[in-house]
Parts: C-alpha cells; structure tokens; sequence
C-alpha cells in the first residue's frame, strides 16, 4: 500500500487528492492522511508567485515532516490581478523519491463585490461567505462552487489539477527528475 500525505486537512484539498490518485492509479491501494503544514507564504496568496510557493513549501514540509510516506501534496489557492479584475487559481504540487509533478488550476475572474473584500484583507473564503451569506464554504464548494451555481464544485477543480500534476508520474520515461523549487515561476 502507497502512502500519500496531503499538506492540508481541507476536506475538500484531501478528498481532490483522492479522487486524483484513484482516477489515474486505479490499480495501486494507497493510504491517505491529511497533515496540517504551513504555506510559509500570506493567507491569501496575492500573486501566482506566492500562490506557487505557498503549494511548493507545504509538499516539501509534509516531505520532511512525514519522509516515509511514498508522495506528498501541497495545494495553494491564490489570486492575481490582471487587466485590473482578481483572478482566481490554486497550484498543486506533487512529489516523491523520484518525481515531482506540478500544475495550475483554470483560473475566472472573481465578482465586484468579493474583490473588494477580498482587496481590503479578506481571505476569499471569508469575503464569499460575507458576500453569498454561507459558513465554511472553502470546506464545501468553494468561489468556483458558488459563482458556477454548482456545476463545478471547490473538489473537482482541485481533481483535474491534481490529475495533471501526475503526468510525470504516469509517463516517467518521459520526464526526468524535475528539479522544481519555489522559484519556479521566475525560471526562463
């Protein structure tokens, strides 16, 4: 049996991990736990930069917090501004002895109303559940859950991210051994 640690106890960011893992391995048993990590970066990550740190430095602090497991995952919602409106993305991190997995979520444009919050110093599930008058909702559907009218809900946005991070995984003979760090944005 694999073990798989996620770097967050998020229901929603341990079951995507789930559901990403047994989508693309359906034939491996694994054992997931959910650990409580430090980002190292704002609780609401204003840069895809620091968005990506934020998903780099908790795979990276499950790894060292829990280096027998056999992967371990860092997930980061974060926002950024473009053309003058808050955009909305998570990046996901995967890695094991011999792989590492990285990938970015689709991103959409967050309503006037929660991008003022949310520019204030609100995080973006605490200016949904001021604006749309719900409790936890970064536990449950998440802005995509609310804004998509459920149609796509916080967990399968974090899936198909997760199932992206793990084409390395799937092809090794394809990839080498990236050596992804927290600076991988800024690389040419």
């Amino acid at each position: 049996m694999k073990r798989v640690i996620i770097a967050s106890q998020n229901p929603v960011k341990v079951n995507a991990s789930k559901e990403g893992f047994l989508q693309v391995f359906s034939d491996t048993s694994y054992d997931f736990e959910g650990i409580k990590v430090a980002s190292g970066v704002s609780d609401q990550p204003m840069s895809s930069q620091e968005t990506y740190q934020g998903a780099f430095n908790r795979a990276t602090g499950a790894q060292k917090s829990q280096p027998d497991a056999d992967y371990w995952i860092g997930i980061e919602g974060g926002i950024e501004k473009v053309k003058g409106h808050l955009e909305v993305f998570a990046w996901i991190v995967i890695l094991s002895n011999t792989q590492q997995g990285v990938a970015k979520t689709a991103s959409f444009i967050l309503p006037q109303k929660v991008s003022e919050l949310v520019k204030h110093g609100y995080e973006l599930g605490t200016a949904d559940d001021m604006v749309f008058r719900k409790k936890d909702s970064k536990k449950s559907s998440g802005s995509v859950g609310i804004l998509t009218n459920g149609l796509i809900d916080r967990k399968e946005y974090y899936v198909q991210a997760v199932v992206l991070a793990l084409i390395p995984f799937m092809h090794p003979d394809l990839y080498t051994q990236a050596s992804y760090d927290k600076d991988l944005l800024d690389q040419d």
